[in-house]
């Protein structure tokens, strides 16, 4: 993608693409363009004026100078709605899609007769007692042109509201909303080489801390920098070591020692790459630095693009339990480049799966039934899945900002998965841990009446086919497991509550349960 960010809307006329486009514009904040209300304007004619007076081949040709003048101009980006035909030409595909995506609109016949027969006398398709059996001709005749996009959706049944939502997912674009100042959040194949772009375009000054661990920095550090530098930033390196044990205190204050070194002030930003431990750390040494400065997260592990980048949750873990110490302060923008899953080994990739089954559980059925078909499955399709996870953390972070209520049901697997990532010494991964997490609290769910019968080993077989653990590991310590239990951030009046499954797609939070582990932690 180029330097802005254009995301075209485009398919069979009387898809929707004005009307989908405007909502999606207005949703992400950018500026939106018609192409052929620009034509229009151009010509001081209508379009059924302008075939008539032109021809189709006049047409096409304004349509390829209006297109080439709009992304000449607007080097920003934004959304546009291009003409049914538009991109039947190879040149303005290839223009197109060397500046952004294209979503592909299509609906059932009758849908586009219908729609098409209110807009009447705006359409040169519509006109003749015949119109309908030439739409037929047309939509037959371009079926194989259409099918080409791989981003598609049917808008058939969907509101505009719906439609734009529906495209945000598939485009794997999103601004969030609540928690101040609203930020974007992009899904975005070799998104590290924009970064610089990406964030000039937001306004983010210099200098700027590149903070990441001795796992990621020597992979994607010089690559990034590089890319950082050429957009005008001066770049401070700060590597900490890896791993959930390092999230502490003493690995705040040598970030806020190389802030200071590295001449950062309140306008300066931190630019957090990596997991979810360096994006939790970085992001709570910029929400404590000067009192708060602006940062940017780039997550490069599949658990931190899906859940632990979203939703400005940042903090420290002590001796005592995880994520005891923190504050929301949200990023100025999220950057998921799925390419960088590419240089993690297989179990950790996995790992981030259960994050991912967690989202499929609580909010998107057709997510939990990927990947209930199983890694392989998963593996080729982990675009789509980075995009539908996100979809749903960022739906919950919506209605929920703050967690002071439904936001809770994200904790799903959390409460026990993180009293087992305690007691293990970190031997086991977070998704490790929350896999085991998600069954076991399917198990109580069932046992007290709150899930259906049969959802834990659902949820479990899930779970063996994407690799993950089901089952408490024999020999845990069960001393470390109950106290951690105890000091669990989601506790209330020294109780520990829980959010549970009630079934793929319902759930139930704030459940205060009296549990006897001893079962559970007998291996």
């Amino acid at each position: 993608m180029s330097a802005g960010e254009w995301y075209f809307i485009y398919g069979m006329p009387g898809a929707g693409k004005s009307t989908l486009g405007k909502a999606l514009a207005e949703q992400l904040e950018l500026p939106f363009f018609d192409l052929d209300a620009q034509i229009v304007a151009q010509a001081g004619v209508d379009i059924p004026t302008l075939f008539a007076r032109e021809g189709e081949s006049g047409f096409r040709a304004r349509e390829r100078e209006t297109l080439r003048a709009l992304l000449m101009e607007e080097k920003s980006g934004g959304v546009a709605a291009l003409g049914g035909g538009a991109l039947l030409n190879e040149e303005n595909r290839h223009l197109v899609e060397s500046h952004g995506t294209v979503l592909c609109l299509r609906a059932e016949t009758d849908v586009l007769q219908a729609r098409m027969t209110n807009a009447a006398g705006a359409r040169p398709l519509v006109a003749g007692e015949d119109w309908r059996e030439r739409l037929r001709a047309l939509l037959e005749r371009r079926a194989e042109h259409y099918a080409s996009f791989p981003l598609q959706l049917d808008t058939s049944h969907l509101s505009p509201e719906k439609a734009a939502a529906e495209a945000r997912r598939l485009l794997g674009a999103f601004r969030l909303r609540g928690m101040g100042a609203p930020y974007d959040v992009r899904v975005l194949p070799g998104g590290l080489d924009a970064c610089g772009s990406l964030m000039r375009r937001r306004g983010l000054n210099s200098p700027v801390a590149l903070v990441s661990d001795t796992h990621v920095m020597p992979v994607h550090g010089e690559r990034l920098r590089a890319a950082l530098e050429q957009a005008g930033y001066r770049v401070v390196p700060v590597t900490i070591p890896a791993g959930e044990e390092h999230k502490t205190l003493p690995s705040l204050e040598s970030l806020w020692s190389a802030f200071l070194a590295g001449g950062l002030e309140r306008g300066s930003t931190v630019v957090a790459l990596g997991g979810g431990v360096i994006g939790d750390l970085a992001g709570f040494a910029a929400a404590t630095f000067m009192r708060g400065i602006r940062w940017v997260s780039l997550p490069t592990s599949l658990l931190a693009m899906v859940d632990a980048s979203l939703g400005g949750k940042t903090g420290a873990d002590l001796p005592q339990g995880k994520n005891l110490i923190g504050a929301f302060h949200p990023p100025a923008l999220v950057l998921a480049d799925p390419e960088t899953l590419n240089t993690l080994p297989e179990e950790e990739v996995r790992a981030g799966l259960a994050e991912v089954v967690k989202h499929g559980i609580l909010a998107d059925p057709a997510l939990f039934a990927l990947c209930e078909q199983g890694w392989e499955a998963v593996r080729q399709r982990m675009a789509e899945v980075i995009r539908r996870g996100m979809a749903v953390k960022v739906g919950f972070i919506e209605r929920d900002p703050y967690e002071k209520g439904e936001r809770a049901a994200l904790n799903l697997g959390h409460t026990v998965g993180h009293a087992i990532e305690r007691a293990s010494g970190y031997r086991l991964r977070h998704g490790e841990a929350v896999a085991i997490g998600l069954v076991v609290e399917a198990q109580l769910a069932e046992r007290h009446g709150i899930a259906r019968k049969g959802l834990a080993e659902r949820i479990a077989a899930c779970l063996r086919g994407l690799g993950l653990p089901e089952r408490i590991p024999a020999g845990l310590d069960e001393a470390a497991f109950h106290a951690a239990l105890q000091v669990d951030k989601k506790n209330a009046g020294g109780r520990v509550r829980f959010a549970l499954p009630e079934d793929i797609g319902a759930y139930r939070v704030g459940v205060a349960l009296e549990v006897d582990w001893s079962e559970f932690l007998a291996g």
